[in-house]
């Protein structure tokens, strides 16, 4: 081999090595983007699951309240109501150290 042909070799394994690092400068932002969007992605997925399962909470609450018995029992706990006739007892708890409990 001569000296030119190893010279040549050279400049085009230069040129090479020039061109990958010119497309990974190029691509670095995209790929760093693509990282971020893939955790934001993860986060709201996450989210997503928590919104789901309150809402499934909610529905099967909002079901039970269709059934007159439901509502009966929640007004005689809540509200303290009663049926004619009925007397209503109140129990309090207990409290610690002088501060009422909520």
């Amino acid at each position: 081999m001569n000296v030119w042909e190893n010279l040549t070799r050279v400049i085009l394994l230069l040129i090479f090595g020039a061109f990958l690092l010119l497309v990974v400068v190029w691509y670095a932002p995209v790929i760093k983007q693509n990282e971020r969007m893939r955790k934001e992605k993860l986060e709201l997925d996450g989210k997503i699951a928590i919104e789901v399962e309150a809402s499934k909470k909610l529905d099967a609450q909002t079901k039970a309240l269709q059934d007159p018995r439901t509502v009966e029992r929640l007004a005689r706990e809540r509200l303290s109501y009663a049926k004619p006739g009925e007397i209503v007892i109140h129990f309090e708890q207990p409290q610690t150290n002088g501060m009422p409990k909520p």
